[in-house]
């Protein structure tokens, strides 16, 4: 039975009265097709089918068609997960629980502010600043007195510097600056940019005129102030070309000696004029760079490997070339191709959106959704219960030993949201639930800190808990993740994970099908490529010698490794130009590349006639059509298990 002919099997007789009976009704609300005991909706169905289909698909009856067929496998596979309660089991529940959480977080924040602070960083980013600075450390959990005598100390170090003391050596003082770096530097930080040091930092920093002092500003490090000595355009973004000769992990001394040499030999023949490009295109283990002459794609900081980025930004003028430079990935030679600014806010967007919410910065953000959570859900507070609560935390509280037991005789409420009530006894097992050991600080700050986490991370709770309420989008994306997480185990375990571990049914099925799996005429060969032709004469003297292949790349490359390589396996035809002009056996004629200008010799072994591919060379192309047959079959068990019935009445109404 072909799939139209299986469909008109599954649709409702078309009846006048069935079409009174959906004009009747809410279309969004009517059953759509029932699979088993569950009913879909038209306006579940629309959802999904208009989210993975073009405009021009979905006013195609025949692509509306196919996709109902797709949909009913989909719900099939998902119904079984739910009968084998797979819905149920931990390792789900912490799953789509890990997911919702991700999904949450655009909800849970201002995007307003969000927005305020991605502008701001950009601007910021126009520029780098060199300053200095002289840091008063200060626990952020201080006593009041303690925090006033750091910022008394630190009031007196601005006041010498205004008077005219050189603020460096001030910094350098014994006894001044907590920074321990300070001894060495006097302070100074060189130039930095936006999201290179802490917020508040960050904006003392920027907001401090070259030549001026800031006031104090208060970081988790304690007290700072800042002297702005200079500011410059932002560096932006390098176009460079490099040669790169790999240096793996497991490499031996011998070749790692090897490596070093050749990428010298590369920087003294680009030094005495050779064309970067074609050494590029001969030398670079970089194949993909290899291709283009070496060139990469534009990057910025933090895109490159350090030492990479170092050497590529130093590099002042066009065609300049560095010497080599040692990464974790092997040597390379580099040469700048062209230098530009920053990128468009809106090219950098996501990037910048994505450093944000890892920066300090995110938690304005959140300070803001808070506050409109709290004005939105009604918040009351009890203070005096919170203050009742700090008479029964004693010293254990800093060894992270507290019994919240010693809290059981407290009741009372200490704020709530809406009718949602959140006890001292809550507070007690949020206590105890994020216990760790801390340094001692007073008693007081200590509950005072708990309780504003407590308050803050129930109004993010509170208005998670609501999101499906709030927004059908995230209902409809939560519902996905669900049938998706589902379908992706259920489907591992009878197809993708059963093809692979199942090697008997894998090997009966490649012997019942093995006429698809067909090797086309091959060359076992070797392709010898040579710097020139001194090197290709004596190539083919050694060959006509019979010396192996490493026999001759060991006499060849004994003072260069530029000289010889080779590459010695069974080609298909179209894999190698050189492979395929000398597809007889023995030994080629002398043959020119013109890409990397280097002469080419290919000995033939033998010509590997056509026939089927051993199970292990088809391994992968097998497992792909035995899964496929393992699903067909699933299938079949699933719409023999499960009734499909689909309303051809109410598909009519779906544009």
């Amino acid at each position: 039975m072909n799939r139209a002919t299986f469909a008109k099997s599954l649709v409702l007789p078309f009846t006048l009265l069935a079409i009174n009976a959906i004009t009747a009704q809410n279309k969004k609300d009517a059953v759509l097709m029932t699979i088993g005991q569950d009913k879909v909706t038209v306006a579940e169905f629309e959802t999904v089918y208009k989210k993975n289909n073009t405009k021009e698909a979905s006013n195609d009856p025949k692509s509306l068609n196919d996709y109902v067929d797709l949909f009913v496998n989909f719900k099939l596979k998902v119904r079984e997960a739910e009968e084998l309660k797979l819905d149920t089991a931990k390792a789900f529940r912490d799953e789509l629980s890990g997911y919702r959480k991700q999904l949450a977080q655009p909800y849970l924040t201002d995007k307003d502010v969000n927005e305020r602070l991605l502008q701001e960083t950009y601007s910021r980013l126009q520029e780098d600043v060199h300053a200095s600075h002289i840091l008063v450390k200060v626990s952020e959990t201080a006593l009041p007195k303690d925090t006033l005598d750091a910022y008394n100390k630190i009031m007196k170090i601005r006041s010498r510097v205004l008077k005219g003391e050189d603020f460096n050596k001030v910094a350098a003082e014994r006894g001044i600056s907590d920074d321990p770096s300070a001894k060495d530097n006097g302070g100074d930080l060189g130039y930095f940019t936006a999201l290179q040091m802490v917020y508040p930092f960050e904006s003392a920093a920027y907001s401090t005129k070259v030549g001026d002092v800031s006031m104090p500003v208060r970081t988790r490090f304690g007290y700072h102030i800042i002297k702005v000595h200079d500011r410059r355009k932002a560096q932006g973004e390098v176009l460079v070309g490099h040669i790169m000769v790999k240096t793996p992990p497991n490499m031996t001394k011998e070749d790692s000696i090897n490596a070093r040499a050749k990428i010298n030999e590369i920087y003294n023949k680009l030094k005495a004029g050779a064309k970067f490009e074609e050494l590029a295109t001969q030398f670079s283990d970089d194949k993909t760079s290899a291709k283009k002459g070496g060139e990469l794609m534009w990057f910025g900081t933090n895109k490159m490997p350090m030492e990479f980025e170092k050497a590529s930004f130093a590099l002042k003028n066009k065609n300049d070339i560095s010497e080599p430079v040692k990464t974790k990935y092997g040597w390379h030679v580099i040469r700048l191709v062209d230098k530009r600014g920053l990128a468009s806010f809106d090219a950098m967007k996501n990037e910048l959106k994505d450093k944000v919410t890892k920066d300090s910065r995110s938690q304005a953000g959140r300070a803001s959704l808070i506050a409109k959570i709290k004005a939105e859900y009604k918040f009351k507070e009890n203070l005096p219960a919170r203050d009742e609560f700090t008479k029964v935390v004693d010293s254990t509280v800093f060894d992270g030993t507290w019994d919240k037991n010693k809290a059981k005789d407290l009741k009372k409420t200490m704020f709530n949201f809406n009718d949602k009530q959140y006890t001292q006894t809550d507070f007690a097992n949020y206590i105890a639930s994020h216990q760790s050991k801390r340094p001692k600080i007073d008693k007081s700050i200590l509950i005072n800190q708990l309780y504003k986490q407590f308050v803050d991370e129930s109004a993010i709770a509170y208005e998670e808990a609501r999101l499906d309420q709030k927004y059908p989008e995230f209902k409809a994306l939560m519902e996905e993740y669900h049938d998706g997480i589902l379908l992706f185990e259920l489907t591992d375990r009878k197809v993708w994970s059963k093809a692979v571990k199942d090697t008997t049914g894998a090997k009966e099925f490649y012997e019942k099908n093995k006429n698809n799996y067909m090797w086309e005429e091959r060359a076992d060969a070797t392709v010898y490529s040579c710097s020139d032709a001194k090197v290709a004469q004596q190539v083919r003297q050694m060959l006509a010698e019979k010396k192996s292949e490493k026999d001759i790349i060991a006499a060849i490359n004994k003072d260069t490794q530029l000289n010889l390589q080779t590459e010695s396996r069974v080609f298909s035809k179209t894999e190698n130009e050189f492979v395929d002009k000398s597809w007889k056996q023995g030994i080629s004629a002398d043959m020119n590349s013109e890409k990397d200008k280097k002469i080419v010799i290919v000995v033939v072994n033998k010509i590997v006639p056509p026939g089927p591919k051993s199970f292990q060379d088809a391994k992968g192309m097998v497992t792909a059509d035995y899964q496929n047959h393992l699903e067909k079959e699933w299938l079949a068990e699933l719409r023999k298990k499960y009734t499909v019935t689909i309303d051809k009445n109410v598909l009519a109404t779906i544009k």
